[in-house]
């Protein structure tokens, strides 16, 4: 089970990114009260919770229901995450976050707890799809517990990671982030590989 652990929390470390969202919290809250910033990041990991819980419990029913197969979503999700991984290797993924949060600061939202913290920051199409990917390849109750403490574990070290934006950024600085985020996104894009690969081993067995 500790293999498990430290894979999933891996996955989701790298998925979800916690040091990539500090600097983009960081900057969204500039200028705010210490007390607003502090509730507006346990209500983003809050709400990403739920919804990351949700799909974690409920997803592979939601996909029966649409009558879509657990190895099309592995390939579909692989790809997916494997495309993230691509963004981080050439720092599309950073380019794109930064992009979405000058938007939000020129409209003077006064709340990015929900959008774009919440969602599509840390429970994004990727977080997402690797918390179902992993709950469907580890059944029975000890795994899956297993998987969601791997998640529970990087949400939060994510709500640290916000309540901290501030000194975080100026201990790292940006080019170690950079240089982290390019060594993370190689992993992810392996692990998105074996995601794809299982998948098709899976649908030409079945």
């Amino acid at each position: 089970m500790i293999e498990l652990f430290i894979s999933s929390f891996i996955t989701f470390f790298v998925v979800i990114d916690p040091p990539g969202c500090a600097p983009i919290f960081a900057g969204l809250t500039a200028g705010t009260s210490t007390v607003h910033r502090r509730a507006m990041a346990m209500r983003a990991v809050l709400v990403a919770a739920i919804i990351l819980l949700g799909f974690a419990l409920f997803g592979e029913a939601l996909l029966r229901a649409l009558g879509i197969s657990l190895n099309a979503f592995r390939i579909a999700g692989g790809i997916m995450l494997f495309l993230i991984a691509l963004e981080m290797v050439f720092e599309k993924r950073t380019e794109r976050r930064e992009d979405r949060a000058e938007k939000i600061r020129a409209e003077e939202a006064t709340d990015i707890s929900i959008f774009p913290m919440a969602m599509p920051m840390i429970a994004g199409p990727g977080s997402i799809a690797s918390v179902m990917l992993l709950m469907s390849q580890n059944n029975g109750i000890e795994r899956s517990a297993t998987v969601l403490a791997a998640m529970l574990a990087i949400l939060a070290l994510t709500l640290v990671a916000l309540l901290a934006a501030g000194p975080l950024m100026r201990l790292v600085g940006a080019k170690i982030e950079a240089v982290v985020s390019r060594l993370l996104g190689v992993l992810l894009g392996a692990l998105a590989t074996q995601f794809v690969i299982d998948g098709i081993r899976a649908a030409l067995v079945s």
